[in-house]
C-alpha cells in the first residue's frame, strides 16, 4: 500500500488543522494506521493510532484530548484532527500502516511496514 500524507502548514498557537493520509494499492480497511511525528533534533515519536475499522484509537499523552484520529475506509483515508495546537507540536508528521487481522492498534513505529512521506506542521506562538 502507498501512503500520502497531506494537510500540514503554518498555524498559530491554539489554532487547529486536519491532516490526511490517503492510501492506494489495497483496501485501507485491512490496515491499522498510526501517526508519528519528528521535531527538529528529536527522534520520531508516536502520536496516535486507529484500528482498521476505526473503532479503537489510542493517543500519546501529549496530544490526548486535543487530537482525534478518524478514518473513512470508503475513501481510503485516515485523518488526524488537531485542535488547540501548541508550538511544541511543530514537527513533520508521518502516517504509517500495518495490515492486521484483528482490531488492534499499534503504538510503536517498529510495528509498521508502510510509511508516507511526511507533512510539515509549524505552530507559531
Amino acid at each position: 500500500v502507498q501512503l500520502q500524507a497531506s494537510g500540514g502548514g503554518l498555524v498559530q498557537a491554539r489554532g487547529c488543522l486536519r491532516l490526511s493520509c490517503a492510501a492506494s494499492g489495497r483496501p485501507f480497511s485491512d490496515y491499522a494506521v498510526g501517526w508519528f511525528r519528528q521535531a527538529p533534533g528529536k527522534e520520531r515519536e508516536f502520536v496516535a493510532t486507529i484500528s482498521r475499522a476505526g473503532r479503537v484509537t489510542e493517543y500519546a499523552a501529549a496530544v490526548k484530548r486535543r487530537f482525534t484520529a478518524s478514518r473513512d475506509n470508503a475513501k481510503n483515508t485516515v485523518y488526524l484532527q488537531m485542535n488547540n495546537l501548541r508550538p511544541e507540536d511543530t514537527a513533520v508528521y508521518y502516517c504509517a500502516a500495518k495490515a492486521t487481522v484483528t482490531g488492534a492498534t499499534l503504538n510503536t513505529q517498529f510495528s509498521y511496514n508502510y510509511w508516507g512521506q511526511g507533512t510539515e506542521l509549524t505552530v507559531s506562538s
